[in-house]
Protein backbone atom coordinates (compact mmCIF):
# COMPACT_ATOMS: atom_id res chain seq x y z
CA UNK A 1 0.00 0.00 0.00
CA UNK A 2 1.57 3.51 -0.96
CA UNK A 3 2.29 5.56 2.00
CA UNK A 4 0.73 8.87 2.23
CA UNK A 5 2.62 12.19 1.20
CA UNK A 6 1.50 15.85 2.49
CA UNK A 7 2.75 19.53 2.05
CA UNK A 8 3.04 21.65 4.94
CA UNK A 9 4.85 24.43 6.93
CA UNK A 10 7.23 23.57 9.68
CA UNK A 11 5.65 25.80 12.98
CA UNK A 12 7.79 24.27 15.77
CA UNK A 13 11.13 22.46 16.25
CA UNK A 14 11.79 22.94 19.57
CA UNK A 15 11.77 19.46 20.55
CA UNK A 16 15.09 17.14 19.80
CA UNK A 17 14.96 15.42 16.07
CA UNK A 18 11.27 16.55 15.96
CA UNK A 19 9.20 19.07 14.23
CA UNK A 20 5.76 19.89 14.20
CA UNK A 21 4.03 20.80 10.54
CA UNK A 22 0.91 22.49 9.63
CA UNK A 23 -0.90 20.82 6.68
CA UNK A 24 -3.69 22.68 5.38
CA UNK A 25 -6.63 21.18 3.52
CA UNK A 26 -8.95 23.66 0.90
CA UNK A 27 -12.42 22.31 0.34
CA UNK A 28 -15.59 23.27 -0.97
CA UNK A 29 -18.33 23.40 1.98
CA UNK A 30 -21.15 21.26 0.96
CA UNK A 31 -24.38 23.69 2.62
CA UNK A 32 -22.46 27.35 1.95
CA UNK A 33 -20.75 26.42 -1.44
CA UNK A 34 -17.31 28.55 -0.12
CA UNK A 35 -14.08 27.52 -0.35
CA UNK A 36 -13.37 26.14 3.50
CA UNK A 37 -9.63 26.31 4.83
CA UNK A 38 -8.62 23.39 7.62
CA UNK A 39 -5.84 22.90 9.14
CA UNK A 40 -3.81 19.32 11.17
CA UNK A 41 -0.65 19.47 13.09
CA UNK A 42 2.04 16.59 12.52
CA UNK A 43 4.87 15.55 15.01
CA UNK A 44 7.35 14.59 12.20
CA UNK A 45 10.88 12.62 12.53
CA UNK A 46 13.78 14.96 11.50
CA UNK A 47 17.05 12.88 12.51
CA UNK A 48 18.96 15.26 11.37
CA UNK A 49 17.42 18.76 12.66
CA UNK A 50 17.97 19.92 9.17
CA UNK A 51 14.60 21.99 9.12
CA UNK A 52 13.51 25.50 10.81
CA UNK A 53 10.39 26.76 11.81
CA UNK A 54 8.66 28.92 8.37
CA UNK A 55 10.19 25.69 6.07
CA UNK A 56 8.04 24.02 3.53
CA UNK A 57 8.57 20.72 4.01
CA UNK A 58 7.01 16.82 2.56
CA UNK A 59 6.17 14.49 5.27
CA UNK A 60 5.09 10.93 4.41
CA UNK A 61 4.04 8.31 6.98
CA UNK A 62 6.02 5.89 8.44
CA UNK A 63 5.74 3.12 11.16
CA UNK A 64 5.55 4.82 15.07
CA UNK A 65 8.65 6.07 16.01
CA UNK A 66 6.93 7.26 19.45
CA UNK A 67 3.97 8.04 21.12
CA UNK A 68 2.45 10.85 19.00
CA UNK A 69 5.31 10.55 15.40
CA UNK A 70 4.12 8.31 12.78
CA UNK A 71 5.50 10.79 9.68
CA UNK A 72 8.77 11.49 8.84
CA UNK A 73 9.89 14.85 7.02
CA UNK A 74 11.66 13.42 3.21
CA UNK A 75 12.49 17.20 1.66
CA UNK A 76 11.54 20.71 0.82
CA UNK A 77 9.66 20.49 -2.37
CA UNK A 78 11.73 22.10 -5.00
CA UNK A 79 14.74 21.02 -3.59
CA UNK A 80 15.16 17.84 -5.86
CA UNK A 81 15.05 19.66 -9.16
CA UNK A 82 17.59 22.34 -8.08
CA UNK A 83 20.29 19.61 -7.64
CA UNK A 84 19.98 18.18 -10.86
Amino acid sequence: MPKRVLQGVVVSDANAKTVVVKVERRFIHPVLGKTVRRSKKYHAHDEAKSFKVGDIVRIRECKPVSKLKRWEVVDRPGEAEGKA
